[in-house]
């Protein structure tokens, strides 16, 4: 498994712990450049999550849409191995948030 598929991996079980909604899209062919790694729903909020391992940082065009998912009031994550506690801190504060409309 490559050190991105671990923190998938890790991301995955943290939204399966709070029962989010999610899935990885696909972004050959017909999908979109660009989106996050993980497109999840959680508490009535729309998440977006790019994952990274190591330093590494998110292209212009991920960083883009991550940008898009913000001014849209929706919620945008880049989670690294070092950082996946603030992806549960994240979904723990939208537990306690009142559901979007």
């Amino acid at each position: 498994m490559t050190p991105e598929g671990k923190v998938k991996k890790q991301a995955k079980a943290i939204l399966d712990y709070f029962g989010a909604y999610y899935f990885f899209p696909a972004t050959g062919g017909y999908g979109r450049s660009g989106v996050p790694d993980i497109v999840a729903c959680f508490n009535g909020w729309f998440i977006g999550i790019e994952i990274k391992s190591g330093d590494n940082i998110p292209t212009a065009l991920q960083y883009k849409e991550l940008v898009m998912i913000k001014k849209r009031k929706g919620v945008a994550l880049v989670v690294n191995e070092k950082s996946l506690d603030a992806l549960h801190d994240a979904l723990s504060a939208l537990a306690a948030s009142p559901k979007q409309t």
